[in-house]
């Protein structure tokens, strides 16, 4: 599809040095401009990462434009089939090349896609980008969950695990998968088993997870994710059926990355599990909507979106 002085198609592995070369220049511009803070201190080689998950994850491509005239890759998003939906992952655009319709033909790309499979579109996007926010609403997303970022700074001994009797909390294994979907669907009604199993394998050696099981029904209640790589050190993804079970997930998480700062997006609508963060020394650092184009699905229960992948 060409658009003026540029064309949308599929990302190739030729581009791969690429897209995490813009990756890294157009997230880092941003952050320093607007918040002040720099992003992606290891460079582009860190970045490769983006590229690497998500070529690696069932369902999951991208799209990126490239210059008419230069032939350099001046915008990159991704998209993840899943299931029951598809979500919109990292979109970047040159800094040079703003304002030219990028971001929108990239989008309009991955919505086509959508539309042609019947599936509903997802995304976390930033509050505080007010250009990001009119770039998908206009496009008809809706926000439906709000996030509050924190950045834990992890003891080194990591935090006390204090557990209602009624739970326990352990690493999740590859039999667990039948009972994590169980789970997702009963809380946000999606599927993402290519995700988890991923996560679990571990392929990469970057990736943890772990469950919480309740005693007295014997079935999982929570489950949570985490990344650590130089180009990220998040919580998450992961849900929960209450916030004893969310607490209790996250707290194990976090104490997998003792003696670091990883970040954690905690849901607002549940003050109880945010006070607990609170607590933990969670500090405040960014606000992000959860957005859907189609069905806006009913939350059951305490939800964490990551952007590694990005994916609700």
């Amino acid at each position: 599809m060409t658009n003026n002085s540029y064309a949308v198609r599929v990302m190739q592995p030729g581009d791969r040095k690429a897209v995490a070369g813009l990756i890294c220049l157009s997230t880092s511009v941003w952050y320093q401009s607007h918040l002040g803070t720099p992003r992606f201190l290891n460079g582009p080689q860190s970045t490769e990462l983006y590229y690497d998950v998500y070529h690696a994850l069932p369902g999951s491509s991208g799209v990126v434009a490239v210059d008419d005239y230069s032939g350099q890759v001046i915008g990159s998003c991704f998209q993840h089939i899943r299931p029951t939906h598809v979500s919109l992952g990292i979109m970047n655009v040159h800094p040079s090349y703003a304002c030219r319709g990028i971001a929108s033909a990239l989008l309009k790309s991955i919505v086509g896609t959508a539309e042609a499979l019947g599936k509903p579109v997802r995304l976390v996007s930033s509050a505080l980008n007010l250009d990001s926010f009119s770039l998908y609403n206009r496009q008809g997303f809706l926000p439906y969950s709000l996030y509050q970022d924190m950045r834990f700074a992890v003891p080194a001994a990591g935090y006390p695990l204090e557990l209602p009797a009624a739970l326990r909390v352990r690493p999740a294994r590859i039999e667990d998968l039948p009972a994590i979907q169980a789970l997702e669907t009963a809380v946000s009604g999606i599927a993402r088993p290519g995700d988890w199993r991923h996560f679990i394998e571990n392929p990469e050696g970057i990736w943890s997870v772990s469950v919480c099981e309740s005693a007295a029904e014997g079935a999982l209640t929570a489950v949570l994710g985490s990344v650590f790589h130089a180009a990220t050190n998040m919580i998450g993804p992961g849900l929960a059926r209450d916030c004893d079970s969310a607490r209790a997930v996250l707290v194990a998480q976090l104490n997998q990355h003792r003696g670091r700062t990883p970040v954690a997006l905690l849901p607002i609508a549940y003050p109880e599990l945010v006070a607990a963060a609170y607590a933990l020394g969670g500090r405040n650092t960014e606000i992000h909507f959860a957005q859907a184009r189609g069905a806006v699905p009913a939350l059951h229960g305490p939800t964490f979106p990551t952007f590694m992948p990005e994916s609700f």
